[in-house]
This record gives structure tokens, sequence and C-alpha cells, in this order.
């Protein structure tokens, strides 16, 4: 290997880490918003309907152990739970506008209910394509 392409290959694994910490950011991010909404919905009332109330404390509580646990645990580990999770209250919310779940229906117009399903798609699609880069990239 001469100079040039071991500066060339430097160059090439500092941009990808670089992208990897954004994508990480976006999934923290993501997730923190999606728990933050569920914890904000469930005080103002959500925490009285059955069985969906405890369901978005533990949403809130899972999204917010997510959002501290990803930037400091760097495996793909911490990244795939972060894509099952949203994946999961993606799911779940569409069933709640489409179908119902658990006995309540959705009404998929909000501004909590977009900013959550907005965080929560960013943060889907970050963590894939954190998958992707390599999620034990480091600084």
């Amino acid at each position: 290997m001469n100079a040039s392409s071991v500066s060339t290959a430097a160059a090439s694994a500092t941009g990808r880490a670089t992208v990897a910490e954004v994508l990480r950011g976006l999934v923290v991010t993501g997730v923190l918003m999606s728990g933050v909404v569920h914890l904000e919905l469930w005080a103002q009332g959500v925490a009285e309907v059955p069985v969906i109330g405890p369901l978005f404390l533990l949403n809130a509580v899972a999204g917010i152990v997510l959002g501290l646990v990803v930037p400091i645990w760097r495996h793909w580990i911490p990244v795939a739970a972060a894509c099952l999770f949203n994946a999961a209250t993606l799911l779940a919310f569409v069933l709640a506008v489409t179908v119902g779940l658990f006995g309540s229906r959705e009404v998929a117009a909000g501004v909590p209910q977009s900013l959550a399903g907005v965080a929560e798609v960013v943060s889907l699609l970050c963590g894939l394509a954190l998958l992707l880069v390599g999620s034990t990239l480091r600084r």
C-alpha cells in the first residue's frame, strides 16, 4: 500500500464514521421524541384508557431508555431494538387508526400524532441505514 491509498482509506473510514454518527443522532432523536410524545399524551389522559394507557407508558419508557442506550452502547443490538421499537409503534398506530386497537380507535390527525409519526419513520429509516453502514463504528 502506498501513502495515497492509505490516506484515501482513512478518509473513507472517517466519512463512514461521520455518516454513522449523524444516523445515530437521528435514531436517538426519533426514539426520544416518540417516547416524550407518548409520555405527554399519557399524562394528558391516555393513562385512563384501559390497556392503551399502560401501553403508552411502556412506549414512553422504552423510547426514553433506547434514546439513552443507543448513543452509549455502540453495538448493533440497541440500533436493531430502536428499529423494532419504531416499527412496532408505527404498526400499533396504523392499527389504531384503521381497525382500532384494544377497543380504542385513534385519529390520524393532530400535532402529537404527526410529530411522533415523522420521528418514528425518520428514526426507523436512519436505524436501518445505520445497521447497513455499521453501527459499531467509533469516533
